[in-house]
């Protein structure tokens, strides 16, 4: 008789061919949320590995953290001293507003290839591409750094705007990659800081690096000259030691779905996600949330300096105050998923507050303290951008086992297409009517987000798929140790 297995069950045990099968059997494929289960044992059987989890998966998430913060940070360095550029290029406000709203435009059509592409080619592909392009874009903006090169400028944007969709909805997607059920939505959040302490750079580097005096065609091309120098190290980081996944999926429901061999087609994916009901409620509520941060990122500096002339420098630091307040509401949203799983709650109670925040933020201007302003800005900044990561999260486990690029490009497609829409209405009150009339906008759309939010149902099919699997899982150890007895 067989000894009776004693200790951790490991790959080796599993796959080792002194070693008896701990699961054998006909596999059978639950389609709604992907599991898979062995009904009886058959000689032809398949083993089932363990997941393993890497200690490099902190490299490969420092990189992307690093290459989506360069690509963040051009995205609101011009719009974080609009008054400076519309001067030095002798353009329109509006034409700088389109600096920042160019990434928004492209992104809407360009990330359902960049999303199937992903499906079909992986991370390393989507990250060459990404870091490429971001550093091509870097380099133009460069060369576009004088006062008759406004084309080339706005070309270099444009092309940065192309990464963008390689990069933002990646965090998700890079969490299930390479790390296990109790560490994926913390690292979806730390996916997210880098974006975010991005913003939070371009924002409040740009007034002291080109201030509004005589040098500024000298401090602008330094700026650009040195977020060039900076992607160029990424793209080559990316090239050398980026890797697409690990040899061995990081958790259960990973390893459910590649055992699986799930063969559906890309437009069979969108097609399974936008025909759930939950996960449509989600792109509403997230591309208005998101949406809204992104109006009020392009246009903060219009807003502030209409109540605070002369204030360009306290615009960087309050547009910093938002980031870092949500990269503190990102960490602690993602340690709170990780710890309880109440995803509608939470969903629930931070759009709630976001609405709050942007309320006293509204008439916070007209009270002649902007150290106020700052402060409530800080209070909005926790709660609408902490919002990111956890509606990735949230996504991920309404629609599992559709891949996670999938559900996150749709979420970021929604929040360009509401950026772009509450962008322009909003600009174009707070310079025709006044600033209150701008946020009061915004007020409303925040207002009917929380509404539609109420309707979203806790659905966690990929929590359910991990559950079910480890209980799966045990019960095969428990009678495999019965039957070596």
């Amino acid at each position: 008789m067989s000894e009776p297995v004693s200790g951790p069950v490991t790959v080796a045990d599993v796959t080792d061919p002194q070693t008896k099968p701990l699961y054998n059997g006909d596999i059978q494929e639950e389609r709604d949320i992907g599991i898979v289960i062995a009904p009886k044992p058959d000689e032809s059987s398949q083993l089932v590995g363990e997941p393993i989890v890497y200690t490099r998966r902190w490299f490969m998430l420092t990189i992307f953290c690093l290459v989506s913060m360069t690509n963040a940070a051009q995205w609101i360095q011009y719009a974080s001293i609009s008054n400076v550029v519309a001067d030095y290029y002798d353009v329109s406000t509006l034409a700088v507003d389109w600096l920042s709203m160019i990434f928004m435009l492209l992104y809407i059509p360009l990330i359902f290839p960049v999303t199937w592409l992903l499906d079909k080619r992986g991370l390393k592909v989507i990250g060459l591409l990404g870091s490429s392009l971001n550093c091509l874009g870097g380099w133009l903006r460069f060369v576009g750094a004088l006062p008759s090169r406004f084309a080339v400028a706005f070309i270099g944007q444009s092309i940065c705007s192309v990464a963008q969709v390689f990069i933002l909805g990646m965090p998700a997607h890079v969490a299930a990659t390479w790390f296990g059920g109790d560490q994926v939505s913390t690292a979806c959040a730390i996916g997210v800081f880098g974006n975010q302490v991005g913003v939070a750079l371009g924002f409040v580097l740009p007034p002291y690096i080109v201030p509004n005096d005589d040098n500024v065609e000298e401090n602008m091309r330094n700026m650009f000259l040195g977020t060039a120098i900076i992607t160029t190290v990424l793209f080559l980081l990316v090239v050398f030691f980026y890797q697409a996944e690990p040899p061995t999926p990081p958790s259960k429901a990973r390893l459910t779905n590649k055992e699986a061999g799930k063969e559906d087609s890309y437009m069979l994916s969108i097609k399974a996600l936008l025909r759930n009901r939950n996960f449509v409620f989600l792109i509403v509520t997230y591309g208005v949330n998101v949406g809204s941060f992104y109006a009020v990122s392009t246009l903060l500096n219009q807003i502030v300096l209409s109540e605070f002339p002369g204030e360009e420098q306290m615009v960087g630091l309050i547009g910093l105050a938002i980031v870092l307040a949500g990269l503190g509401g990102s960490a602690v949203m993602g340690y709170w998923l990780d710890k309880t799983r109440t995803y509608r709650g939470t969903t629930v109670v931070v759009y709630i507050l976001t609405f709050v925040g942007m309320v006293f933020f509204s008439f916070s201007l007209y009270l002649d303290q902007i150290w106020v302003v700052f402060g409530i800005a800080t209070f909005l900044g926790f709660f609408m951008t902490g919002y990111l990561p956890l509606g990735f999260e949230f996504a991920a486990e309404l629609t599992y086992p559709e891949p996670e690029g999938t559900s996150s490009g749709l979420l970021n497609a929604a929040a360009q297409t509401f950026g772009i829409a509450f962008t322009m209405s909003m600009g174009a009150l707070v310079s025709d009517v006044n600033t209150l009339s701008g946020n009061i906008f915004l007020c409303i759309a925040i207002l009917i987000g929380t509404i539609v939010t109420g309707f979203i149902k806790s659905d966690l099919r990929r929590q359910r798929a991990e559950n079910r699997q480890v209980g799966l899982y045990s019960e095969m150890v428990n009678s495999d140790v019965s039957l070596n007895r």
